[in-house]
């Protein structure tokens, strides 16, 4: 039987390591919601979108493709892989007010069903257990300290070559929880059904492990 796995949380969480890896495991596909909000953004940013502006946002929207490259799953925007382009600071500091517009998630949602609507996938995002996928086999939800998410995203960004600090990093973070947690539109928040993993203190194995024993437990049910 082919699974749908649900997996929220908040930034810098590990959300879509997991959600890669147990993909990895299972032999599903892995699909990254929130790339396909960072192409959104990416896209309203190259033309210069005014996001109070409802006629250019629905305008800006029609026609627009986004796709992920099999195998790789760098992300496709109109064709054109913008993988690295979507994870800078521009996009970064900007996707969770374009991810709040009401008419941007009314038009990723029925495409994040209709890739998963077969099963046999790992979503990661931020509302995929409560409005994609209500009904999905298995709904996880990742959190760790603060601390813990500045010092990795901090990393990551490192590792990329972004200069940045700790504190304008820490400060994004804060941001977009907020932005991401009270937003009118399927705001970020815990299914009353889901498992929640503390990723504070895990190793990366000890992640991916308490992961999948969830799965062993979804299959002895």
């Amino acid at each position: 039987m082919s699974y749908i796995i649900a997996i929220d949380g908040y930034s810098a969480c590990g959300k879509s390591t997991l959600a890669r890896a147990m993909a990895r495991q299972l032999g599903y596909r892995f699909i990254d919601t929130g790339a396909m909000y960072r192409m959104v953004t990416l896209h309203f940013l190259r033309n210069a979108i005014d996001l109070e502006d409802a006629g250019a946002v629905a305008g800006a929207l029609e026609g627009l493709k986004v796709d992920f490259v099999p195998g790789s799953n760098h992300a496709l925007l109109n064709g054109e892989d913008v993988e690295a382009e979507i994870r800078q600071p521009a996009v970064t500091n900007y996707v969770s007010p374009v991810a709040a517009i009401s008419a941007v998630r009314r038009w990723v949602v029925p495409q994040q069903r209709e890739m998963g609507d077969a099963g046999g996938i790992v979503m990661d995002g931020r509302d995929i257990g409560t409005v994609v996928f209500p009904d999905a086999d298995l709904k996880l939800f990742v959190t760790a300290s603060m601390d813990v998410r500045t010092d990795r995203r901090l990393a990551e960004m490192a590792a990329k070559g972004i200069a940045t600090t700790r504190a304008a990093v820490a400060a994004n973070l804060a941001e977009r929880d907020h932005i991401d947690s009270s937003r009118a539109d399927s705001p970020l928040r815990q299914a009353a059904d889901a498992v929640v993993i503390d990723n504070s203190k895990l190793t990366l194995p000890e992640f991916i492990a308490a992961g999948m024993a969830e799965v062993d437990k979804l299959r002895a049910a």
